[in-house]
């Protein structure tokens, strides 16, 4: 039991991580839609480019959704419309007719001419609403045929006898016996002013009677006969044989798998994301070991990796076309933004590779996707400052535009068949492209992390850090300010980042603050506290500043990717000045008591960091610079570090150390005022 929970504690990092990989693979196999997937990618008026494909199936041709439009339009004909009467309205627009009508026909009410019109305005009106008075305003959408709910009672009758407001002159014009026709006028003002719709359209009785009707269309047309000839090679795919291609996918899709169908397309599945997971395990132990090392860096990438999935696969299952505006370039920006360009752009092709599996046209996908993270990740830079990100999201959002037009015109070269839904998704993934700072900040919050943002709020001169640093060690702080400046200038040089940079050396000495006086910067005149120490105490005070600066980032809270420059300012150098008092002392001198710890600089800011610390602190030795010495100062020790092999776990190339040699040289000249000596 003892071994088992030894082997647990000391491998625990790497079970977690293999825990994180499990995790990871079934959470994507468990998301993915198991089912057949059609073998080929094709697309409206490209060339068939495979083997002559012959059906494997009887299957049916499904029909276009035009097609179906264009049915349920010519079945409107036959569609009834439903309306309810109100039997109370024909009695009150009679006695509102009794009322008005002396109004309209000044007779004398004895007169036989009073009887007669007003009896035959009643006939009018009693004609009119035994068929109907139409909604104001209503929109026939129906067939010829309505029909008439009266007390649960249904009366049928063509559509174009019920009376619309609207063509109650039309009505009168036809209707009108031609004895009254002088008086058509007085009847329409009369009918116009008192008439009132007494027909209400009821909704569910004519839905249920156009679901009835829409649901006699059949969805297919025809029959493909197994082994009959889809299309033969280098055929083009024109608008019938890309339906038949559409419609045998369909099929193939929708077809239910057998239970060892389903577990080999299951193992298909596993193999491929399990493959595809392995690959990115395997990149960041080789190239970003810091990263791997770092637990909760490895769940903060996986963890993205899996929301990606997770909103890809939610978006396809309610509308595929949709995944368009899902904005899959957040991803490499928090990437680049918390760690490098490079594994941003790996991590975001094997994402979208993983996705590509069930996206629809998946081809066309990875493609789009695939072009969108690289121009995220070479245009992506600064994005603290908000222009950048306009800029960026711009960027993406063009490079979306283009190559999705280049698609469709390669496929059929018509700007008519441009999808202009599938533009305006572009554009709202654009938009919510923008949410990546927020988005940052809350990263920033759970998983501890540090984005450009936080590094401009750390090199606030104003801070509690600063303001202890320059009080207790004015030198050290001063000497912290020359190797920022100094090491800023060699970042921007070989396009590292400054900015982190900066950062990381304004705070790589801040262990000096315990013990301020022991260090030469901070020391008045000529006496030193190392005078009444030997070198072996003298080089565990020198070396003990770098656990004690992590120790007070600690306090302070500073985030890890600063604390590496203070853990690498020196990598595994010696305390070379007491080293070699201790050789003048004894003739055996343990190494290891006057060698940094380390770790070694594992990029190029913390390896600039080091070469400028060692140069700047040297600097000050020189009594009498000048140009030629100060170049071949910096060249000395610099090659120094290069043959104690300081830079071997860095990124950082060898031409590279070169241009920082460069610019360190020319900034030592600049603080030194020195100009070349003119000839007498």
């Amino acid at each position: 039991m003892k071994k088992i929970l030894a082997f647990l504690y000391n491998y625990q990092s790497l079970l977690y991580k293999g825990f994180l990989y499990v995790v990871s693979c079934f959470f994507v196999i468990y998301l993915f839609p198991v089912k057949s997937q059609f073998a080929y990618e094709f697309s409206e008026g490209e060339l068939w480019a495979y083997e002559t494909l012959y059906a494997p199936f009887d299957f049916a041709i499904i029909k276009t959704a035009e097609e179906i439009q264009l049915e349920k339009e010519e079945l409107r004909n036959e569609v009834i419309t439903f309306f309810d009467v109100d039997q109370t309205i024909e009695t009150k627009v009679i006695d509102n007719y009794s009322l008005k009508f002396s109004k309209y026909f000044p007779f004398s009410k004895s007169s036989s001419r009073h009887k007669v019109h007003y009896q035959y305005g009643i006939s009018l009106l009693t004609n009119i609403y035994q068929k109907g008075v139409l909604p104001i305003n209503y929109q026939h959408k129906g067939g010829e045929s309505a029909a008439l709910i009266i007390d649960r009672s249904e009366t049928d009758l063509p559509f174009v006898s019920l009376l619309n407001l609207n063509e109650l002159s039309t009505f009168l014009e036809i209707n009108m016996a031609a004895k009254f026709k002088s008086y058509e006028k007085s009847y329409y003002n009369l009918f116009f002013e008192i008439l009132e719709p007494n027909l209400s359209y009821n909704a569910s009785y004519s839905d249920r009677s156009f679901n009835a009707l829409y649901e006699t269309i059949s969805p297919t047309r025809g029959l493909v006969r197994k082994g009959e000839v889809i299309i033969s090679t280098n055929e083009t795919i024109e608008n019938k044989k890309w339906i038949i291609l559409d419609s045998l996918r369909q099929q193939f899709s929708s077809e239910s798998l057998s239970p060892t169908n389903y577990r080999l397309t299951l193992l298909g599945y596993g193999l491929m994301v399990g493959l595809l997971m392995l690959i990115l395990f395997i990149f960041i132990y080789k190239y970003r070991m810091p990263i791997f090392e770092n637990n909760t860096k490895m769940t903060f990438i996986f963890f993205n990796v899996l929301i990606m999935v997770l909103l890809s696969t939610t978006v396809i299952k309610f509308n595929a076309t949709y995944l368009y505006a899902l904005p899959i370039c957040i991803f490499p920006l928090i990437i680049k933004t918390f760690f490098d360009a490079r594994l941003g752009l790996f991590i975001h092709v094997l994402t979208v590779i993983m996705i590509g599996f069930i996206a629809p046209n998946s081809y066309e996908y990875v493609v789009l996707q695939i072009l969108a993270g690289i121009v995220t990740i070479l245009g992506a830079s600064e994005l603290y400052k908000r222009a950048n990100l306009f800029i960026t999201v711009f960027q993406i959002t063009l490079v979306y535009l283009l190559s999705y037009s280049s698609f469709i015109l390669i496929r059929v070269v018509d700007l008519e068949s441009l999808d202009y839904l599938v533009f305006g998704l572009f554009l709202i993934n654009g938009l919510l492209t923008l949410f990546v700072q927020p988005l940052i900040y809350l990263y920033e919050k759970i998983f501890k992390l540090v984005s450009d943002v936080s590094l401009l709020e750390l090199s606030d001169m104003n801070s509690v850090v600063f303001k202890e640093l320059s009080n207790k060690a004015p030198g050290t702080f001063h000497h912290s300010l020359q190797v920022a400046n100094l090491a800023e200038a060699a970042a921007n040089a070989i396009n590292a980042n400054a900015l982190l940079t900066r950062v990381g050396a304004l705070y790589h000495d801040i262990g000096k603050m315990n013990r301020p006086t022991f260090f030469s910067e901070n020391q008045r005149g000529s006496i030193s506290p190392h005078d009444d120490l030997s070198p072996v105490e003298s080089a565990g005070i020198i070396i003990g500043h770098v656990l004690e600066g992590i120790e007070m980032a600690r306090k302070y809270n500073l985030p890890d990717r600063v604390i590496d420059f203070i853990r690498t300012h020196h990598g595994t150098s010696k305390v070379y000045y007491f080293y070699k008092k201790q050789q003048e002392i004894s003739d055996e001198v343990d190494e290891k008591m006057f060698t940094y710890l380390g770790p070694k600089p594992f990029s190029k800011e913390t390896a600039i960091v080091m070469m400028a610390d060692a140069v700047e602190a040297a600097s000050k030795s020189l009594k009498e610079p000048t140009i030629e010495r100060l170049e071949s100062f910096v060249t000395r020790i610099i090659n120094q570090q290069l043959e104690d092999k300081q830079f071997v776990q860095s990124d950082i190339t060898f031409a590279e150390i070169e241009t920082v040699k460069k610019v360190l040289t020319s900034k030592l000249i600049n603080v030194y005022h020195l100009r070349i000596e003119y000839p007498d």
